[in-house]
């Protein structure tokens, strides 16, 4: 009697969504499961990551300032939330999988370290072979989580994850093989732009680094000089501009675009780059490092022994990795200053 439930939910999709939207009953897994009795695929793995350890970790690791003095500043956690809003909206006007979306977007940065982009940075330094977020996200999902077993997550949740991520690279980029499989992978990874570029600026007007009247101008003019209107702006342009195209991917018009890509560049200028932000990497990498260093030497014990296969050092950037910031910083400063000694 349940299992019509989810049945009808996929009946729903395969009338109602988009012809290019992808379906759930169509989608893969690495280990093949019985089919939910009520949710459909994309559903429970939204489910699975809500309930995760690491997602839980999300509300005490840094989007940008580090240990800021008041309530309101954005965390991993909130971010993340805001950027399954703004993709909810779009897939949802557009007619795609909600549910996938919501699924991707509220997965797409569990593989996130301590300390935002200057943990990884640092830990990019440590890890053999280098580390990226995206890559551990899915790492995460695959091998950490669930003590070694992992979330078994869809292979359309999984792609989404991995190509969600741009850095100061090309926000859409030519290569098709560097975008999502899906429209709703896709839509993901603009709306984690559109998120961050303008929830940043808000968090830096709130510090004091930033007032609204040094905004270039013209990104202004087009977007809105308001947090709100500029979302607003953005999340109309991409829905419009896509239903405007055949659906051969998420668009964005160029004069839009333009501006967007102007304020990114701004934030990295003024706010990512500031000397501050050198000051505070100074202090993340003693504390990394320390950690590190510790784990390897005289702390193995705390290292999961998955996956055993991994060595120790791959098994040590997993933990540090999943570390929040203030578990991090309580970490470090017993190692650099036992409290035995005073």
């Amino acid at each position: 009697m349940t299992e019509s439930i989810r049945k009808n939910l996929e009946l729903r999709e395969e009338r109602f969504l988009h012809p290019r939207a992808a379906r759930s009953n169509r989608s893969t897994r690495q280990k093949k499961e019985k089919p939910p009795l009520i949710r459909t695929a994309f559903q429970r793995d939204r489910d699975r990551i809500i309930h995760s350890k690491s997602f839980r970790r999300l509300k005490r690791k840094t989007q940008v300032f580090i240990s800021p003095q008041g309530d309101h500043y954005r965390t991993r956690l909130t971010h993340t939330l805001e950027v399954s809003q703004i993709a909810r909206t779009i897939a949802k006007s557009l007619n795609l999988n909600e549910d996938l979306t919501e699924a991707i977007a509220l997965g797409h940065d569990l593989g996130h370290t301590p300390f935002g982009h200057m943990g990884e940075e640092i830990l990019d330094e440590l890890a053999p072979g280098g580390f990226r977020h995206y890559i551990q996200s899915l790492r995460v999902i695959d091998k950490l989580e669930y003590e070694g077993k992992g979330l078994n997550l869809t292979n359309e949740v999984r792609d989404g994850i991995l190509k969600h991520s741009k850095g100061e690279g090309p926000i859409l980029p030519r290569e098709r093989d560097h975008l999502p499989l899906t429209l709703e992978g896709q839509v993901v990874r603009i709306a984690d732009l559109i998120a961050y570029i303008n929830h940043d600026i808000d968090d830096a007007i709130r510090a004091g680094l930033l007032q609204t009247r040094e905004l270039p101008e013209p990104s202004v003019q087009i977007l809105g000089r308001t947090f709100s209107k500029r979302i607003d702006t953005l999340v109309k342009d991409v829905i419009h501009s896509t239903l405007q195209s055949d659906y051969d991917c998420i668009h964005i018009s160029p004069r839009v675009f333009g501006e967007l890509n102007r304020l990114r560049d701004f934030l990295f200028d003024r706010i990512y780059r500031r000397e501050k932000a050198r000051e505070d990497r100074e202090k993340i990498n003693t504390v990394i490092r320390a950690i590190y260093r510790d784990l390897l030497s005289h702390n193995q014990k705390l290292l999961p022994p998955y996956p055993p296969e991994d060595p120790l050092p791959v098994r040590a950037i997993d933990f540090i990795a999943g570390m929040s910031d203030n578990y991090a910083i309580s970490f470090a400063m017993e190692i650099l200053f036992p409290r035995h000694l005073f």
